[in-house]
């Protein structure tokens, strides 16, 4: 599968391919997504040790709250591709 090209086809029908632009590669999506998760899971941490006054339960919401984020995200994207609105 090819990500970050565009397939051009040729009056001949070949096909060439050519960098898009407009798309991020893969690797810098899933750093992106790691960084993202990783800001996301700080502020639930801080947030929880200013509610609860003690760091480590903050740091035990923010684990569990890491991996069930993840977990419901993963489910929401599988529905979302069973959804043609917008396809």
């Amino acid at each position: 599968m090819i990500t970050d090209q565009l397939i051009l086809h040729s009056k001949e029908g070949k096909r060439t391919y050519a960098k898009d632009k407009n798309s991020e590669s893969p690797k810098r999506s899933i750093v992106k997504s790691i960084s993202w998760r990783a800001i996301g899971t700080l502020d639930t941490i801080l947030i929880a040790w200013f509610v609860t006054g003690t760091l480590s339960l903050a740091f035990s919401i923010g684990v569990i709250e890491l991996v069930t984020k993840m977990v419901l995200y993963f489910f929401h994207e599988r529905v979302w591709n069973t959804i043609n609105w917008g396809k």
